[in-house]
Formats: structure tokens, sequence, C-alpha cells
């Protein structure tokens, strides 16, 4: 590995095969070493895709040799979670089920980001199926978090959080049904962004519910998490659930500051499980948002209080129903959590399911009435408590621990059942040395202005400054 091309950023990254710093093949090569050696130690690769990925560099190279120099992504090296289809691919969304199984398309979103100049180089390991908070799988082993490899990364990208907060590529796509970019991303510390219901297409990606499943970035950086959305955001005529609703310029205001957003700070729900450990980092990460200008403002979420049970119940439904032939026939082949969560959606009555269905649409327009009506953005915890160790969450292990599972949801679930969009932001660390976050929420489609105060407290924060022991970084 050539360890200055190591832990760019997607912006480093493009800025130098555009000034002939370096060559998009010798980039790509040394994210590849990296991935193949720290990538293998943190257990976050699911399979390496050299071949494609050296011949893509190639003709990149030759590409910016005959003055093709304006892609946005130009020669970026990512590799994204074992749920993404590439045409000829092999993909097995963490499972012994599609052990082997090849694609027979390329998800609609690694199209655009072929279009867009970035390369595609590996999968990496995901929660069976996607369905998990932590980061367990029995079947590929657990991914370890590069800032200490006996604690979970979070799920269900487990492989994209630990990958990325590792700098072995600049960033990663994962999918987000009930919190899992934005746990991983707090876990490991990441910008962790989950755009809004319909604002990305999720054609090609194996799905786990089709009502809340959402496709967005893990990156180091929120510049580049805008990047990224820049460049998959828009229709896609296969998916029942895109929005054909007009993308703007993500990076035109995200400069501008925090001076006059209103951000709300939720009187009930998103605090009541936050743990004594964790609330220093969040009372910091307030403190210098209102030291950038914000205003903070008192918010209650009406109906919330049952929105962690309906996601859960709308998300094993669904799942059930895209799983139905399988868990009839092969249900052995599944990991125990899995299975359990799976099973329970073939035994809840349609009409409770369709009633749950119509309890999110009134409680997206509730929300926004009496939350949004008021403030720009709301302000919550990610995890509710510090990040836990793989054995004491390993509820196979330790079936005390189930509650603490349902627990890590908490935060994340609720906004996945409003469909808004809500970005994740690294803020420190708690005393176990793990990392610490907060994110926040806002307005259907507004992610312009998440992704501008997330940046405002970037740049006042200076969280990248500290890297993960397993890293490029610690690794050279």
């Amino acid at each position: 590995m050539s360890a200055d091309l190591l832990g760019l950023t997607i912006e480093e990254s493009v800025e130098g095969v555009r000034n002939n710093t370096f060559s998009v093949e010798e980039l790509t090569t040394a994210n590849l070493d990296a991935l193949e050696t720290i990538g293998t130690e943190l257990n976050a690769v699911a399979r390496m895709e050299r071949g494609h990925a050296l011949a893509e560099a190639a003709r990149r190279d030759a590409e910016i040799a005959a003055g093709k120099t304006d892609a946005p992504l130009l020669g970026a090296p990512l590799a994204h979670k074992d749920l993404y289809f590439r045409e000829g691919w092999c993909l097995e969304a963490g499972s012994t089920i599609l052990a082997g199984h090849v694609a027979g398309e390329t998800a609609a979103v690694c199209t655009r980001l072929d279009a867009a100049g970035a390369l595609d180089i590996a999968r990496l390991n995901t929660v069976e199926f996607a369905l998990g908070t932590t980061g367990h799988n029995s079947h590929t082993g657990h991914v370890r978090n590069p800032w200490n490899p006996d604690h979970v990364t979070g799920g269900s990208s487990s492989g994209s959080g630990a990958c990325v907060a590792a700098g072995l590529v600049p960033a990663a796509l994962g999918s987000d049904t009930g919190g899992s970019i934005r746990l991983p991303a707090a876990a490991c510390g990441l910008v962790g962004l989950k755009p809004t219901f319909g604002r990305v297409g999720r054609s090609g990606v194996f799905p786990l519910s089709h009502s809340l499943d959402t496709v967005g970035p893990l990156t180091r950086t929120v510049r580049d998490a805008a990047l990224v959305l820049q460049a998959i955001a828009g229709h896609d005529p296969k998916d029942a659930g895109s929005v054909d609703f007009p993308v703007p310029d993500y990076m035109a205001e995200i400069e501008d500051g925090m001076q006059g957003l209103r951000i709300g700070i939720p009187e009930n729900h998103f605090f009541n499980a936050a743990t004594p450990e964790v609330m220093p980092s969040l009372d910091e990460a307030r403190n210098v948002l209102g030291s950038l200008g914000a205003e903070f403002r008192s918010v209650t979420f009406d109906q919330i209080e049952g929105t962690n049970r309906l996601t859960t119940l709308i998300i094993c439904v669904e799942a059930a129903a895209v799983h139905s032939a399988w868990l009839r026939e092969q249900a052995s082949a599944y990991c125990d959590q899995t299975l359990s969560r799976m099973i329970s959606g073939l035994f809840i009555p349609g009409e409770v399911y369709v009633r749950a269905l119509d309890f999110r649409r009134r409680f997206a327009r509730l929300t926004l009435e009496t939350v949004f009506d008021d403030v720009d953005l709301v302000f919550a915890p990610v995890w509710p408590f510090e990040i836990p160790t793989i054995a004491e969450s390993d509820i196979g292990a330790n079936p005390g621990f189930s509650k603490m599972i349902g627990t890590s949801g908490h935060c994340t679930r609720p906004v996945n059942l409003l469909g808004f969009p809500s970005i994740s932001v690294p803020c420190g660390f708690t005393a176990n040395g793990l990392p610490a976050a907060f994110q926040l929420i806002g307005r259907p489609f507004e992610e312009a202005l998440l992704l501008r105060a997330a940046r405002a407290f970037e740049r006042a924060f200076a969280f990248g400054e500290k890297k993960p022991p397993i890293s490029v970084w610690n690794r050279g």
C-alpha cells in the first residue's frame, strides 16, 4: 500500500487525479490493498472486485489523458454494502441463502455513481439481509469497530462503517430502514446521511422493507456526503417509492453557516432513553451549535411513543413477504435473530399492518404541522447509550440483552417511519473511548439544510483530527 494515497476524502481524491498528482490506477490499487489487509482484519469485506476495479481505473486514466476531467467524483474508489447489485457480480446479502448468487442487473445508484466518475471496487459485509442494529452476523462473522475491535460497528451497514472509518475507501453506500446508516456512522465516528424516503432510487438494491428502505452514504466529511448525494439523488422509474422531485445543488449553500437556524430540542421520546454516559457529548454539541448562531426551541412529538413498535411491525411484515418462500423451504438457513423477527411478520394480521401504514401518514402530517412549523431542524441522539461490546450485545449468547438491542434504534426508527431526512454527525467520545454522535432531522427534501448545519458544526468541532487505532493512518 502507498500510505500517501490512503485516507483521502472524495474531494482530495478527485483533486489529486485532476492535478495528475497520482493516477486513478495508483489510487485504486492502494485502496484495494488496504481493503485486502486492514479490511480483512476488521472482517469488513465481503468480496473484492480487483479485476473490474483496475480495468475501470485504466479507462478513467485514459479519459483524463484525453482531457475529460469534469466528472464530479472523478476516480474516487468506493465500496458498498453487500445489498447493491452489479450485473455479473456475486451478491449474498450477508446470508448463506444467497451464497453464490450472481446479479442480473446493476443498481440504479451504482449506475449513477459510474456516470459521476466513481469506481466500484468491492462489496462490504452486512447484517444478514440488513435486519439488525448492532452488526452481528453469525454467518460471515461480526465486523470489528476500528476504534476498538471488541465493540460493535452498529448495523446493518457494518462493513461500510468500518471501512470508511478506517480510511480504506473515502465513502460507501449503506441502507437505512430503522437506522442502519446512522447507527454505524455514529458508532464509527462518521457522517451518515439518511435522505428523505423516495429521494434516492432503490432499484437493484436487495429489499428489506419497501415502505421504509432508504439509500444513502457514509463518509468522513459532510462535503463528501453532499457530493455522493448529488450523484445518486433523483427519480428512479423502476422504484415505485421514488419521488420525482427537483434535485438542488447540495454544495451551493453548504458553507453558509448556522446563523439564524431554529433547532428543536425534543421534550419527549428522543432523550428518554439517553444514559448519563452519552449526555456530556450531546450537551457539548448543543453548546457548539448555539455558539455558531443556532436558536433552540423546545418541541414535542405528539403520538411518537408507539412509533418504535410500529416501525418494527412494518419491517417484519414486509420482510416476511420478501422472504416467504425461503421461510417455508429453508428456515434453518437464517441466523436465529433474523429468523425470529421475520417469522413474527407472518402472524401479524393484515388489518394491523394497514392501520400502521395509515398511522404513518397521519404521524408525518402531524409532525410537520406541530414540530416543523416552528423549527428548521431537530437535534436528537443517535445511540442512546455508549457503543457496546460485541460480546455483551450478542443476544444469542446473552438473551438478557434483547431489550438493549431494541433500545438501540429508539432514536432512529421514528425518523424512518416519518420518512424525513436525517444526518448523523460525530461529536466526540464517551468514557469508553468509542465515538459519540448526534443527529439532525429535517423536513422532507431539505437535505441541503441538514448538510449546511452539519458542515457548520464540522468546521467548528474538527472531530476528524483523531484517527482510529486500526486504520490506514496508524498502519502505514
